[in-house]
Protein backbone atom coordinates (compact mmCIF):
# COMPACT_ATOMS: atom_id res chain seq x y z
CA UNK A 1 0.00 0.00 0.00
CA UNK A 2 1.09 3.54 -0.71
CA UNK A 3 -0.34 6.04 1.74
CA UNK A 4 -0.88 9.27 -0.16
CA UNK A 5 -2.65 11.10 2.67
CA UNK A 6 -5.02 10.40 5.51
CA UNK A 7 -7.88 10.06 3.02
CA UNK A 8 -6.11 8.59 -0.05
CA UNK A 9 -4.44 5.19 -0.36
CA UNK A 10 -3.10 3.35 -3.38
CA UNK A 11 -3.63 -0.38 -2.98
CA UNK A 12 -2.12 -2.98 -5.30
CA UNK A 13 -4.70 -4.00 -7.88
CA UNK A 14 -6.36 -7.31 -7.00
CA UNK A 15 -9.26 -9.50 -8.08
CA UNK A 16 -11.44 -7.98 -5.36
CA UNK A 17 -11.36 -4.69 -7.33
CA UNK A 18 -13.20 -6.11 -10.36
CA UNK A 19 -16.72 -5.28 -9.16
CA UNK A 20 -15.74 -1.75 -8.11
CA UNK A 21 -14.01 -1.05 -11.44
CA UNK A 22 -16.96 -2.35 -13.45
CA UNK A 23 -19.47 -0.46 -11.30
CA UNK A 24 -17.79 2.91 -11.99
CA UNK A 25 -17.13 2.25 -15.68
CA UNK A 26 -20.70 1.09 -16.21
CA UNK A 27 -22.30 3.93 -14.23
CA UNK A 28 -20.13 6.59 -15.90
CA UNK A 29 -19.89 4.95 -19.31
CA UNK A 30 -20.81 8.01 -21.40
CA UNK A 31 -18.27 10.20 -19.63
CA UNK A 32 -15.47 7.62 -19.46
CA UNK A 33 -15.73 6.39 -23.04
CA UNK A 34 -14.70 9.79 -24.40
CA UNK A 35 -11.14 9.33 -23.06
CA UNK A 36 -10.72 5.62 -22.29
CA UNK A 37 -10.66 3.29 -25.30
CA UNK A 38 -11.36 0.14 -23.27
CA UNK A 39 -14.70 1.30 -21.84
CA UNK A 40 -16.70 0.23 -24.89
CA UNK A 41 -15.24 -3.26 -24.54
CA UNK A 42 -16.47 -3.70 -20.96
CA UNK A 43 -20.16 -4.54 -21.13
CA UNK A 44 -20.19 -7.13 -18.37
CA UNK A 45 -18.24 -7.70 -15.19
CA UNK A 46 -16.53 -10.65 -16.91
CA UNK A 47 -15.00 -8.21 -19.42
CA UNK A 48 -13.50 -6.22 -16.56
CA UNK A 49 -12.30 -9.43 -14.93
CA UNK A 50 -10.43 -10.40 -18.10
CA UNK A 51 -8.77 -6.97 -18.25
CA UNK A 52 -7.77 -7.10 -14.57
CA UNK A 53 -6.32 -10.60 -14.98
CA UNK A 54 -4.26 -9.36 -17.92
CA UNK A 55 -2.99 -6.41 -15.87
CA UNK A 56 -2.08 -8.68 -12.97
CA UNK A 57 0.00 -10.87 -15.29
CA UNK A 58 1.96 -7.91 -16.62
CA UNK A 59 5.24 -6.75 -15.01
CA UNK A 60 3.69 -3.29 -14.61
CA UNK A 61 2.28 -2.41 -11.19
CA UNK A 62 -1.30 -1.14 -11.00
CA UNK A 63 -3.06 0.39 -8.01
CA UNK A 64 -6.65 1.03 -7.03
CA UNK A 65 -7.21 4.53 -5.71
CA UNK A 66 -9.16 4.57 -2.46
CA UNK A 67 -10.58 7.87 -1.26
CA UNK A 68 -11.95 7.71 2.27
CA UNK A 69 -11.89 3.92 1.87
CA UNK A 70 -13.96 3.90 -1.33
CA UNK A 71 -12.68 2.84 -4.76
CA UNK A 72 -12.58 5.88 -7.08
CA UNK A 73 -10.15 5.01 -9.89
CA UNK A 74 -6.98 3.35 -11.10
CA UNK A 75 -3.40 4.49 -11.46
CA UNK A 76 -0.35 2.55 -12.46
CA UNK A 77 2.60 1.91 -14.67
CA UNK A 78 2.84 0.67 -18.22
CA UNK A 79 5.53 0.05 -20.79
CA UNK A 80 8.25 -0.69 -18.24
CA UNK A 81 11.69 -0.58 -19.86
CA UNK A 82 14.17 -1.78 -17.23
CA UNK A 83 17.18 -1.55 -19.55
CA UNK A 84 16.65 2.14 -20.26
CA UNK A 85 15.06 2.82 -16.84
CA UNK A 86 11.90 4.41 -18.16
CA UNK A 87 8.23 3.88 -17.51
CA UNK A 88 4.83 5.44 -18.24
CA UNK A 89 2.11 6.38 -15.76
CA UNK A 90 -1.54 5.95 -16.71
CA UNK A 91 -4.60 6.89 -14.68
CA UNK A 92 -8.35 7.44 -14.59
CA UNK A 93 -10.69 8.74 -11.91
CA UNK A 94 -14.46 8.77 -11.40
CA UNK A 95 -15.92 11.99 -12.72
CA UNK A 96 -17.61 12.52 -9.34
CA UNK A 97 -14.28 12.53 -7.49
CA UNK A 98 -12.46 15.00 -9.74
CA UNK A 99 -11.44 18.42 -8.53
CA UNK A 100 -10.40 17.22 -5.06
CA UNK A 101 -6.68 16.80 -5.77
CA UNK A 102 -6.94 13.02 -5.58
CA UNK A 103 -5.19 12.35 -8.87
CA UNK A 104 -2.57 15.06 -8.45
CA UNK A 105 -1.53 13.67 -5.06
CA UNK A 106 -1.64 10.08 -6.35
CA UNK A 107 0.59 10.90 -9.33
CA UNK A 108 3.05 12.66 -7.01
CA UNK A 109 3.39 9.51 -4.91
CA UNK A 110 3.85 7.34 -8.01
CA UNK A 111 6.60 9.68 -9.18
CA UNK A 112 8.42 9.16 -5.87
CA UNK A 113 7.85 5.44 -6.21
CA UNK A 114 9.14 5.34 -9.80
CA UNK A 115 12.26 7.41 -9.19
CA UNK A 116 13.20 6.23 -5.70
CA UNK A 117 11.96 2.66 -5.39
CA UNK A 118 12.03 1.48 -9.02
CA UNK A 119 15.12 3.60 -9.82
CA UNK A 120 13.69 4.90 -13.08
CA UNK A 121 15.41 7.73 -14.93
CA UNK A 122 12.42 8.82 -17.01
CA UNK A 123 8.68 8.86 -16.40
CA UNK A 124 6.31 9.53 -19.25
CA UNK A 125 2.62 10.44 -19.32
CA UNK A 126 0.52 10.46 -22.48
CA UNK A 127 -2.73 12.40 -22.49
CA UNK A 128 -5.34 13.07 -25.17
CA UNK A 129 -4.69 16.58 -26.48
CA UNK A 130 -8.27 17.71 -25.76
CA UNK A 131 -8.44 16.24 -22.23
CA UNK A 132 -7.69 19.46 -20.41
CA UNK A 133 -8.17 18.10 -16.87
CA UNK A 134 -5.75 15.26 -17.46
CA UNK A 135 -3.21 17.52 -19.18
CA UNK A 136 -2.99 19.66 -16.05
CA UNK A 137 -1.47 16.78 -14.07
CA UNK A 138 1.94 16.49 -15.83
CA UNK A 139 2.12 20.27 -16.20
CA UNK A 140 1.79 20.70 -12.42
CA UNK A 141 4.87 18.56 -11.89
CA UNK A 142 7.05 20.29 -14.45
CA UNK A 143 6.93 17.57 -17.10
CA UNK A 144 8.26 18.62 -20.49
CA UNK A 145 5.81 18.44 -23.38
CA UNK A 146 7.93 16.61 -25.94
CA UNK A 147 5.44 16.62 -28.75
CA UNK A 148 2.27 15.11 -30.09
CA UNK A 149 1.79 11.48 -30.97
CA UNK A 150 -0.55 11.84 -33.92
CA UNK A 151 -3.56 9.50 -33.91
CA UNK A 152 -1.98 7.85 -30.88
CA UNK A 153 -5.11 6.27 -29.45
CA UNK A 154 -8.27 4.84 -30.92
CA UNK A 155 -11.29 6.12 -29.01
CA UNK A 156 -15.06 6.02 -29.47
CA UNK A 157 -16.69 5.42 -32.81
CA UNK A 158 -13.39 4.38 -34.41
CA UNK A 159 -11.95 7.89 -34.17
CA UNK A 160 -8.33 8.47 -33.33
CA UNK A 161 -7.10 11.16 -30.97
CA UNK A 162 -3.73 12.85 -30.79
CA UNK A 163 -1.78 12.41 -27.56
CA UNK A 164 0.43 14.92 -25.79
CA UNK A 165 3.63 13.15 -24.75
CA UNK A 166 5.11 14.45 -21.50
CA UNK A 167 8.28 13.35 -19.70
CA UNK A 168 10.04 14.03 -16.44
CA UNK A 169 13.63 12.99 -15.73
CA UNK A 170 14.91 11.91 -12.35
CA UNK A 171 17.35 14.83 -12.17
CA UNK A 172 14.48 17.25 -12.80
CA UNK A 173 12.40 15.60 -10.12
CA UNK A 174 15.27 15.72 -7.62
CA UNK A 175 15.95 19.39 -8.41
CA UNK A 176 12.42 20.25 -7.36
CA UNK A 177 11.01 21.06 -10.75
CA UNK A 178 7.83 19.26 -9.72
Amino acid sequence: MIRVSDDIQLLPLCLDDISDIFRILNAEREYMRVWLPFVDKTHQEEDTAAAVLQMLQSPNEQFSIRYMGIFVGLIGFKDLDKVNRRIEIGYWLSQYQQGKGIMTRSVKELLYYAFEYLNMNRVQIKVAVDNQKSNRIPRRFGFTLEGIERDGELLVDDKFTDLNVYSLLKKEFENGNN
